[in-house]
């Protein structure tokens, strides 16, 4: 029996436990031998009498797929290829066509298509189904065969079957590969407002948005009354760079945990002081395709009062994946190890971050037809256990007389994006106030 064990039982008077222990524990090793046999039964028999001869190999990694697959969505076995394609993403630079996709009753769903990209561009959007990839059917394949199939070659096409929830037709799209080398932030000032659209979380992203916060705060004179942080249809990535980034804003406090498989697996990250805004108000956009880092932010933030989160309610990932290279070859196993909590203590994990301002896309004809889907859709998608639903924003279905622009109403007055134009209008009345000293401390806060 485990030494350690023992131990812990002893320090709790519970010695007397040890012997069924140890049956219990000895019991769990035979019925595990037990489907070790069955499976290896199972592989002898397809390997002498499967129609058509099928290599080991092939085998194996379909038993490792099945495996993972049945956990959750998000861990994955990475072969050389994933691991490497995997390796560009985080670096910022691939090719491809900018979508972010899962697989739902084994048909291509797209998350999001991130802005800027050849995806975006044609007009993919969040809830599309990708039926067919260059005129042949793909349905029952695996994610990572997927996505495959859609990269390639900067500058060569692809043709995409796109079926989407209230056309009759589905549509024929011919998209043309490129370098996805989006920046991980673009900044600009509009208003004397800071716009900092964060795209991805790359090992670049922290460091992009603190120099373009400098820049816009080098002229006095000049710099922004206040902060729109732009988060929308981002991913996620990285963990340090959520953490990164949320520090930026943050003088003290928790960010974010982590918290494993066992109560001593806790990991608490924290800010360091300094502000790089001094203050300033900050508006958070967000909606569905706001995932995973996107909502550490986010939830940081919110819950330190420390900007006025907007736009939709957001993905709902709460998970931390975990790398781990396998042997010395270029394969890696991409495991789920741990859920993350906000610093109130709150998990995103299928409900996501629910904005203090929950502000329509109306500029886009879509919108309101359009299916949006997150990690609460997912199969095998991890339960949330704490399951807290006083966040929840109810919608009583009647109309909100501040959102009752048509598209073409908007277009008329020069309005392309709808919840950008609301949050900086927000922003302007905040930092005005903030600046003339009439309001006091006009940060903005959550409605907590």
């Amino acid at each position: 029996m485990n030494s350690n064990l023992f131990r812990s039982l002893a320090l709790v008077g519970a010695v007397a436990l040890v012997p069924a222990t140890t049956a219990a524990l000895a019991q769990v090793e035979v019925d595990t031998y037990q489907n070790l046999d069955e499976f290896v039964s199972v592989l002898n028999r397809v390997r002498s009498e499967y129609v058509d001869q099928v290599d080991d190999e092939r085998l194996i990694r379909g038993a490792i797929d099945g495996m993972l697959a049945s956990l959750d969505p998000h861990s994955s076995y990475l072969d050389a290829s994933d691991f490497e394609n995997l390796m560009s993403t985080t670096d910022g630079n691939y090719g491809g066509l900018g979508l972010t996709v899962t697989m739902e009753d084994g048909a291509v769903k797209v998350i999001a298509a991130t802005r800027g990209t050849p995806a975006d561009r044609a007009g993919i959007k969040a809830g599309d189904f990708i039926t067919h990839i260059d005129g042949q059917l793909f349905f029952g394949g695996t994610l990572d065969e997927a996505v495959e199939r859609m990269r390639g070659d900067p500058g060569t096409s692809v043709r995409l079957r796109v079926v989407r929830a209230g056309r009759d037709q589905p549509l024929e799209l011919t998209v043309t590969r490129a370098i996805i080398d989006i920046p991980a932030v673009r900044s600009e000032v509009r208003d004397r407002v800071g716009i900092i659209t964060v795209t991805t979380f790359n090992r670049n992203t922290t460091d992009m948005a603190r120099r373009a916060i400098a820049e816009m705060e080098r002229n006095p004179n000049t710099a922004p009354l206040g902060y729109v942080l732009d988060l929308r249809s981002n991913p996620g990535g990285l963990l340090d760079q959520a953490i990164g980034l949320s520090d930026l804003f943050l003088e003290r406090g928790e960010v974010v945990s982590q918290r494993g498989r066992r109560r001593t697996d806790i990991e608490r990250f924290y800010a360091e002081p300094g502000d790089v805004t001094n203050g300033k108000p900050i508006v958070v956009l967000v909606d569905a395709g706001s995932a995973s880092a996107a909502e550490i932010v986010a939830a940081a933030l919110q819950d330190h009062r420390r900007g006025l989160v907007m736009g939709e309610r957001t993905f709902g990932k709460g998970s931390v994946q975990t790398l781990v290279p396998l042997g010395n070859s270029n394969t890696a196993l991409r495991l789920t190890t741990a859920r993350y909590y906000t610093p109130s203590g709150r998990s995103v994990q299928e409900g996501g971050v629910n904005p203090d301002i929950a502000v329509p896309q109306l500029s886009d004809p879509d919108y309101r037809s359009r299916s949006r889907i997150r990690e609460s859709d997912l199969r095998r998608h991890l339960i949330n256990e704490t399951a807290v639903q006083e966040d929840v924003i109810q919608d009583d279905g009647r109309p909100d007389p501040r959102f009752a622009a048509t598209p073409a109403q908007l277009e008329q007055r020069g309005i392309e994006d709808y919840q950008l134009h609301y949050a900086l209008q927000t922003i302007s009345r905040l930092g005005r106030v903030q600046q003339a000293g009439t309001g006091g401390d006009a940060r903005p806060t959550s409605r907590r």
